[in-house]
Formats: structure tokens, C-alpha cells, sequence
């Protein structure tokens, strides 16, 4: 048997993963009073020194383009993604599911869009709404509180607007729309669609000693000044300031260890620097590693009290695997062709957005999407522009530069491309999926990452309504983008194409594989993400979703977060854990 080295000391609280949720969780425990230990796959990561913020993409051989370790471009603030060297996962033969991967401190919070979104009533109902799925435990009220408290901490920038289902916060003022949001905006409100200031976690005024953003448009590289979110600056470093929390880097956890009771003694994890095998102790455990890697390491903490995995007298764990729905429609606007050259990058994502408005209206499809708006003229970067140069067959100029088939080369390419660039616009829609628990991933019998330790299967299927969804998605779009004045590219894509509906995982919002519910033979958690079968386990990131609404799910994280932290400080204040 490999040595195994055992910390001397029992911490109060072990947490597992430094993302949104664990970093929140350390921060109200450690605030508290309690000593923390942060477990995090993997290695450190500053901004400031590891940062590509500045940086032109001429700098780069590649312009920027993706890599397999960056797949969002390589000068991403993301260490991992998709496939990564030596942690493989499976799927069923029918399925295909893509799975992303944050190997950093501070996980997937340095990249992400940072679209920061209330969920709504109707979110935590659904089941009495249109009779899909289940209700949640708790519902809009008994997260309220915890909300305001996540945005009065982190700020955010967005406009009151009264918009059923999509509650407002406190936020600070937003950023004027820029000219391709005013465009698309013209054609959404001639068809009755509303557009409104995007709700997004990036400071527009000075808040909590963060600058507000400088509007260079780079916040998936990481933000120097601080004033876009992202976990380790604005609440890990906090809970490190405290003197109660240990921090562990390159720890990949294996398992959640148990004691002749079967409650949770601390956590294995294989050091992926020396790949041996430590072990830390604690009173409580908390898994906040992304949806599916607490799954799986639930479903690898097997004992003689918990045969089929931790907390999974149920059979849930690993059940009613979502993501979000997605579809792009993409047109060329006549209107904003030959452009000058000019500076339109405000911040690092959309500054207005379409928030559902349907909830009334008849439609064969239940829960709702939104749009994500984008366009203008970013920093040239690697390829051709998405196409661009087949735009001069779908709008030729004079007869002396006109061409049939796109394309050409020399002075007349660059010239088309002065013409076109900045001319294409899109709408990306993000939707709600139903949970199905035949929608899973389990323990692949076979497979074992590269650390000994096995490995996630996925089993996943869109269902009808999802494809009904993003049909209507397509053809919304469409209306939208042909009301404002612009072309869409393209056809819809056909039913056998599934109307476009994009790769379930894509969108990174797995969520719901240990759901959250009152009753134990269906769910692993109760309303308080405390596990029905182990009182003294907790998971803090989007596994206790009961649905996953449209709404970006990292709000939510935060705000369950910090109530199941206070939840653990009072439990152990009453000596109940």
C-alpha cells in the first residue's frame, strides 16, 4: 500500500474547489471565525503576473487563436477546457456531451461572460408553472436576501426594469449601447421584443476598493484592476486575509473519506506535483468543484455505509444532468457597412440583451431563452473574419468589383474587407432545458484518469422541447435581424439538424446532478444543499440545481453559497454538526 500522509490537525471546514462557490464559501466561514482548508486541482494563477490583458494579438504566432489547453483563444484567462492531457472522460454510445474544465485557482471565474442574472419565481416553480420537471425546496423570497447581498459585494451594472421573471438587483449604472445593440434594438422593439441593458459583474464606478472598467474589452484574459468579478480577488483573497484558511493547490480530490457512521471524516486528494496520495481532515465538508466533478467524487466515496457513493441512498447523484440550450443566428447589416475605423470595445461582453418575454404567450415548447447580442469591431484577430470574404458575393459593389462567388485577393480584398467589417452582427440564444434523470453521468467501469482515480460517463439527449425551443429561437432571430434592415446568413437549420441547438455542454452550465429536494428518495440534498444521508457534507456550486433556468447559473452559485455557509456556521454555533 502506498504511504498516505494525514494532516495532524482536524480543520473545522474542508473545501473542495476555489471557484465561485468554494471561494464564497471560504470567505463567509473564515469570516466567521472558522479554520478552512481550500483544496484546488489546480496551481496558482495571478492576474498580474500571468495575465495576457494588454497584450495585442500580433503578439501571438497563432493571433490569438485556440489551443487545445485554451479553447477560448490562447491568450485566455482559463487553464484547461474540453480536453484535458491526461483526465479523460466517456459517453454512452448515443451521446455526446462536452465537458469544460477549470484547472486554476479561482476555476472558471477568470473567463466567463460574467452575465449575472437573478434567477425568477416562476424559476424555483416550474412544475407548477407548466408541469415539467420539479419544484424547488425554496423559491424566489428564501434567496432574495442573499442576492442583494451577493450584489452589494460584487456590483454589478443593469437598469430597473419591472420585467416579469427576471427580477432587477441594485446596480450600478450601465454602459451606453453601441451602435450594432441600437441596430438589432430597432427591429426587436418593431416586433414587439424587448431589449434591455445587459445585467453583467463588471464595476461602471469604484466599489469595494475595485476600479471601475476602462473599457478595453479583455475580461476573458483577466483583469488587472480588478473590476470585473472573478472569485480569487474578491473573495478568496479576503478569506486568505482572515489567517483562518490554508490554501492547497494542485489537489486533485479522489474521495470524501467516512467513518464507521458514515459521516464525513475530510477529504483524499492525490498531489498532482509528487502523485501521492494526502489526506486532510475536517469536521465538515464542503464540495464546491463544478457540478460534476462533486458528482463525481460522491459516486467514488464508496464504504460499507455508502455502497452505491456518498450520499446516494437515493440513486440521484449524478441524475438529472442539464445544460443550457444555445443557437446563433448571424446577418449582415447594409446599414453599418464601410464603417470608419473607430474604437466600439466597452466592456468584455454585451452591454443590452433580450430577456424573455414570451412567458404568455401560446407556444409548443415550456420555460424560455434568451438573447446574448454581439457584433462590432473587435481587435482583429486570427482567420478571415468568420467569413467575411464571401460577403462581397451577397452584396456585390459596382460592376468593375463584383463578384459571383465571394472571395478575391489583393487590393480588392482588403478593400471589401474595410467594406464589411463591423457589418456582421448575431443573436446567440441561451434557453432552459427540462431534467430528465435519464439525463446522467456515472463511473465509467473501465476508464481511470491519469492520477489512478476514475473517470465520469455521460448519457445525454435533447428532448423535443428543447428542439422546438431553439427552432423558435432561429426564427425569432430571424424576424428580428430582417425587421432591423440585415440579412441573415444562412438558412434554418433543418429538424434533422436540430434546428442548430448546439452540443449539450457547450454553453458550461452543467448543472443538477446532486439536486436539491424535501424528499430523500429523490434527491441527494435538502433545501439547505446539506446532504440527506451525511449531515456534515454540503456542495456549494450548481449541482443542487433542481432546473436550470436560461439565467447564467453564477449568480445563483454565490447566493446559495454564502446561505449554506451561514447555514453550516449556525448548525456548528447549536453544536448540530
Amino acid at each position: 500500500m502506498p504511504f498516505v500522509q494525514e494532516t495532524p490537525d482536524t480543520y473545522d471546514v474542508c473545501i473542495v474547489g476555489s471557484g465561485a462557490g468554494g471561494s464564497m464559501a471560504a470567505k463567509v466561514l473564515a469570516e466567521a471565525g472558522a479554520n478552512v482548508v481550500v483544496l484546488e486541482a489546480g496551481p496558482e494563477w495571478s492576474v498580474e503576473e500571468d495575465g495576457a490583458m494588454f497584450d495585442w494579438n500580433y503578439s501571438s504566432p497563432r493571433r490569438g487563436a485556440s489551443t487545445t489547453a485554451r479553447p477560448f483563444g490562447e491568450m485566455d484567462a482559463c487553464l484547461g477546457g474540453w480536453d484535458i492531457e491526461g483526465e479523460p472522460y466517456t459517453t454512452a454510445e448515443d451521446t455526446n456531451w462536452n465537458w469544460f474544465r477549470a484547472r486554476m485557482l479561482g476555476g472558471r471565474t477568470h473567463h466567463w461572460g460574467r452575465i449575472s442574472l437573478r434567477f425568477g419565481p416562476d424559476d424555483f416553480n416550474g412544475r407548477s408553472v407548466d408541469g415539467h420537471g420539479q419544484n424547488w425546496p425554496i423559491d424566489y423570497q428564501d434567496l432574495k436576501p442573499y442576492y442583494d447581498r451577493v450584489d452589494r459585494l460584487i456590483g454589478l451594472f443593469g437598469s430597473e426594469e419591472g420585467f416579469y421573471n427576471s427580477p432587477d438587483g441594485i446596480f450600478m449604472e450601465p454602459p451606453e449601447p453601441r451602435c450594432y445593440e441600437k441596430f438589432i434594438k430597432s427591429g426587436a422593439e418593431d416586433v414587439g421584443v424587448p431589449v434591455i441593458p445587459s445585467r453583467l459583474s463588471i464595476l461602471t464606478e469604484q466599489h469595494n476598493g475595485r476600479a471601475p472598467c476602462h473599457y478595453c474589452a479583455q475580461c476573458n484574459r483577466g483583469c488587472t484592476t480588478h473590476s470585473n468579478f472573478s472569485a480569487p480577488p474578491v473573495l478568496l483573497d479576503p478569506a486568505l486575509q482572515t489567517g483562518n484558511v490554508t490554501l492547497i493547490t494542485h489537489a486533485m480530490a479522489r474521495e470524501v473519506t467516512t467513518d464507521q457512521e458514515g459521516q464525513a471524516t475530510g477529504v483524499s486528494y492525490v498531489d498532482t506535483q509528487s502523485r501521492r496520495e494526502q489526506k486532510v481532515k475536517a469536521d465538515v465538508v464542503v464540495l464546491a468543484a463544478s457540478a460534476c466533478e462533486s458528482a463525481r467524487l460522491l459516486l467514488n466515496s464508496t464504504s460499507r455505509q455508502h455502497p452505491n457513493g456518498l450520499a446516494n441512498s437515493s440513486g440521484a447523484v449524478g441524475r438529472y444532468l442539464m445544460d443550457s440550450t444555445g443557437s446563433t443566428i448571424m446577418g449582415v447589416a447594409p446599414q453599418l457597412m464601410d464603417q470608419p475605423a473607430h474604437n466600439c470595445d466597452g466592456v468584455g461582453g454585451m452591454h443590452s440583451y433580450i430577456p424573455w418575454w414570451a412567458h404568455d404567450q401560446d407556444l409548443d415548447f415550456p420555460r424560455g431563452y434568451h438573447f446574448e447580442l454581439w457584433g462590432g469591431r473587435g481587435m482583429p484577430g486570427y482567420g478571415f473574419g468568420s467569413g467575411i470574404q464571401n460577403l462581397n458575393a451577397m452584396f456585390p459593389g459596382d460592376e468593375e468589383t463584383k463578384k459571383k462567388g465571394g472571395g478575391g485577393y489583393g487590393q480588392q480584398l482588403k478593400n471589401d474587407y474595410r467594406r464589411f467589417y463591423g457589418a456582421t452582427v448575431g443573436m446567440s440564444g441561451r434557453g432552459e432545458s427540462i431534467a430528465r434523470r435519464d439525463n446522467y453521468c456515472e463511473i465509467d467501469p473501465d476508464a481511470r484518469d491519469e492520477y489512478g482515480i476514475p473517470v465520469l460517463r455521460f448519457h445525454h439527449s435533447w428532448g423535443e422541447e428543447e428542439y422546438l425551443q431553439v427552432k423558435h429561437m432561429q426564427e425569432k432571430g430571424r424576424e428580428i435581424l430582417r425587421s432591423a434592415g440585415a440579412e441573415p446568413l444562412g438558412s434554418v437549420p433543418s429538424k434533422e439538424d436540430g434546428y442548430g441547438i448546439t452540443m449539450p455542454g457547450e454553453i458550461i452550465h452543467e448543472a443538477g446532478v446532486t439536486r436539491m429536494g424535501a424528499d430523500p428518495d429523490t434527491s441527494v440534498l435538502n433545501a439547505q444543499c446539506q446532504a440527506h444521508d451525511v449531515d456534515n457534507l454540503f456542495v456549494a456550486d450548481a449541482g443542487p440545481f433542481t432546473s436550470m433556468p436560461h439565467k447564467n447559473p453564477t449568480w445563483t452559485i454565490l447566493a446559495l453559497s454564502m446561505r449554506t455557509s451561514e447555514y453550516i456556521i449556525d448548525q456548528r454555533n447549536k453544536g448540530n454538526i
